[in-house]
């Protein structure tokens, strides 16, 4: 288990004596709640190295934006000294108010997805991909089977076109949006607002799907493409955000999916030989190549099922977004 947020960070939120409990589950950050002898709570949070603290000033930005929409949001807490964020011994930390929902990890219902992508359309209203470069760092790192088979799904994949670049999330998995705990699923909030800014929405939407139309989740080497949860996540959609998207943007969301896939197999490629970036399970597997591996042929394997899928996939788009 990760250690606990240091002393000097929970007393300058106010929070020192509080009991902490770790969340596990994240890929990139670390984080924890904290819970004062008060009963205030607060989400606590070690910012992982890939982002400067200088997105704090973004994720101020953006919430208080989305706040004013009357929308629930995680709002950064000031500490003592007003400051976005602590810093600790080289680490940054933030704490964040606490919204009550629950996170969960693979969509084991349609009905979540329905209720989940109608609020990411509602943050769409409100309101960094790069996969040639992911390639291009592929072909520098690996010489491996696996890398060959990626580069050449890459090779056939539908190109996107011309798309403008919106005000995004970035990283719409399931596991970042809250949920109520109620007989029928409600999105509360989206969290984990440090990849906010400009992208297409080819990209927004193909990881968002990708992530949440896949049922076996991340950790096995051949997932497919849940087409019930994919028509639920674009009824959803359709129903607060039919007028978001231009016609371009709706062609493209079916590649997008596919291209994600495509990019992120190609980035845990990368990560098993440098063994660096993403978190693993140590639990579940014997180090972080041996992970990376498994979501690397995963994500691999569910690019070629959204591929089999693309007629039935586009039908559905056509369906609820047209």
């Amino acid at each position: 288990m990760t250690s606990h947020p240091p002393a000097a960070v929970l007393e300058a939120y106010s929070l020192a004596g509080a009991a902490i409990e770790y969340v596990p589950g994240g890929l990139i950050n670390d984080t924890f709640i904290a819970t004062a002898g008060d009963g205030r709570r607060a989400v606590v949070q070690r910012l992982h190295p890939v982002f400067g603290a200088e997105v704090h000033f973004d994720i101020d930005a953006v919430t208080a934006h989305v706040a004013g929409k009357g929308l629930a949001t995680p709002r950064l807490l000031r500490a003592a000294d007003g400051a976005l964020w602590v810093e600790a011994d080289g680490v940054v930390w933030r704490a964040m108010s606490y919204v009550d929902g629950d996170t969960v990890h693979t969509c084991s219902d349609p009905r979540q997805a329905e209720a989940g992508f109608r609020l990411i359309a509602a943050f769409h209203r409100a309101g960094v991909h790069d996969t040639t470069a992911h390639l291009q760092r592929l072909r520098d790192v690996c010489t491996d089977e696996l890398s060959r088979d990626i580069l050449a799904a890459a090779s056939e994949l539908a190109p996107l076109g011309d798309l403008p670049r919106r005000i995004t999330h970035g990283d719409l998995k399931i596991s970042n949006v809250l949920f109520a705990d109620e007989p029928a699923p409600r999105a509360v909030c989206l969290i984990d607002l440090d990849t906010v800014g400009l992208q297409t929405m080819a990209y927004e939407l193909g990881d968002a799907l990708r992530s949440w139309c896949n049922p076996s989740g991340e950790d096995v080497a051949a997932p497919a493409i849940d087409a019930a949860v994919f028509e639920a996540a674009v009824r959803g959609y359709a129903a607060d955000g039919r007028d978001v998207l231009s016609p371009a943007e709706v062609d493209a969301l079916v590649p997008g999916v596919e291209t994600v896939c495509v990019e992120l197999a190609a980035r845990f490629c990368v990560d098993a030989v440098e063994d660096r970036y993403f978190g693993w399970n140590a639990q579940r597997f014997a180090s972080r190549h041996e992970h990376n591996l498994v979501r690397a042929s995963g994500q691999l394997a569910l690019a070629r099922s959204v591929r089999a899928a693309r007629p039935a996939l586009a039908a559905i788009v056509d369906q609820y977004l047209r």
